[in-house]
């Protein structure tokens, strides 16, 4: 497998910009730590809670599918779960209700993206976070 490069370029509230270049074998371990240190370098005191990306799960201008894509990465980063259980978690954490029908849609599609792993019958259905891709919801460049 080729070596891989990320960078992640980010702003501080003092307009400061710091860049971030990452090039060898990209695990999740290590994309995690990386935005670790993201988290740290933008994060503001005043900041709503932020899950390991840095992203702010009450955002109002990221899309559902998103939203979902980030109660995933919180909450079920190596387990297997069920549509019920995102729905669930999606309503405790963001207090705005989302349809069974939604979250099996977005699981769905993002199974045959290959974000996820997909197992079970059609009344049983689990999906587990697929290990090879980037789990970053920051912007990111790929080489």
């Amino acid at each position: 497998m080729p070596a891989r490069k990320i960078r992640v370029e980010l702003f501080d509230s003092e307009g400061n910009r710091y860049t971030i270049a990452f090039e060898g074998q990209v695990t999740r371990d290590k994309a995690l730590r990386l935005l670790d240190l993201v988290e740290l370098l933008g994060g503001a005191p005043n900041e709503e809670p932020t899950v390991k990306t840095g992203v702010t799960l009450q955002n109002r201008f990221i899309s559902r599918f998103e939203k979902v894509q980030l109660v995933i990465q919180k909450n079920f980063p190596l387990i297997w779960f069920t549509s019920k259980d995102i729905q669930s978690v999606y309503e405790q954490e963001l207090k705005e209700p989302v349809s069974l029908s939604t979250i099996s849609t977005y699981l769905s599609r993002m199974a045959n993206k290959g974000m996820l792993l997909r197992t079970g019958g059609p009344n049983n259905i689990k999906y587990k976070t697929a290990t090879n891709i980037p789990q970053a919801a920051i912007k990111q460049r790929i080489k």
